[in-house]
């Protein structure tokens, strides 16, 4: 169980932005209890802010399981998928993590954004019981497409499975997102908490995540990356590629953030992957 301390809002914005900037989760640790805040209070107090698993905090110096080794990783230099050829530019194994150029074609993402266009709201995130709920965390519109829902929609889910070697039907709808300057995604976890109480129903369809991918849709004037601050890396958006990942569950290298956008608009297009089929594609 988490605590039940009241976390001030200075305090929880003051652990996000030092995570965002670079920071990670046991230097954060280290900074409370250097001023002050007692270890196992600093440890609930960070599991919170973050939504993880206390337990995580306890392995993190322990290598991560991997449960994204049932995927087939994308490798160095290129793949041919779909009579495109997709450049690795970046390859890590903590998290499984690579960038990838020219997943998309320049008229493929602009036939998203304009088909996602008419049915934007804002964005929501699944709260502690499952639910979909308005987070302060998360200030960009968004949608989401049915598995299958168009040609373009169904070409692009399929050249996801076959560059990882999952099925399509294990995919979530794919979800277009749009942020303007100063909107973000402050860092966050892909996997679902199994300490939080709607764990059950959001893995009862599909079971837990074990891999993302974000695509680019456009190329922002300015901002607007993937900070993953655990490892000290950020992947430029750049339209047409693509930054994919993989995680097990409580996985802390994974912990991931929409940078702010500063100048301009960024469009992007997220997939997530589950364990088992999610759901049956459209007809």
């Amino acid at each position: 169980m988490k605590s039940q301390i009241p976390i001030r809002p200075e305090l929880r914005e003051w652990i996000l932005t030092t995570t965002r900037d670079g920071h990670s989760v046991e230097t954060v640790l280290k900074m409370m209890q250097d001023n002050g805040y007692d270890p196992r209070q600093s440890r609930s107090i960070v599991a919170t802010v973050l939504n993880m698993p206390i337990s995580a905090l306890d392995a993190h110096a322990q290598a991560p399981k991997n449960q994204g080794r049932r995927t087939q990783h994308p490798e160095p230099p290129q793949m041919m998928i779909d009579s495109r050829t997709v450049h690795v530019g970046l390859s890590m194994e903590s998290p499984a993590l690579r960038v990838l150029n020219d997943f998309l074609s320049a008229e493929e993402c602009d036939t998203l954004i304009e088909q996602a266009r008419p049915r934007l709201q804002r964005a929501k995130t699944v709260d502690s019981a499952g639910k979909q709920q308005i987070d302060a965390r998360r200030t960009s519109e968004g949608m989401f497409f049915t598995l299958g829902e168009t040609p373009l929609i169904k070409r692009i889910e399929q050249r996801i499975a076959t560059m990882l070697g999952i099925p399509a039907d294990h995919g979530e709808g794919l979800q277009i997102l749009h942020y303007l300057p100063g909107q973000q995604y402050e860092p966050h976890y892909d996997w679902f908490n199994p300490e939080q109480p709607g764990f059950a129903a959001v893995t009862a369809k599909g079971g837990q995540r074990i891999a993302s991918l974000v695509m680019y849709l456009n190329t922002p004037e300015a901002g607007g990356g993937t900070a993953f601050p655990e490892v000290g890396v950020t992947v430029t958006a750049l339209c047409g590629s693509a930054v994919y990942f993989a995680y097990d569950t409580g996985d802390t290298a994974s912990l991931h953030a929409g940078l702010p956008v500063q100048k301009g608009e960024k469009w992007i297009a997220t997939k997530w992957l589950r364990e088992l089929p999610f759901q049956k594609a459209s007809r």
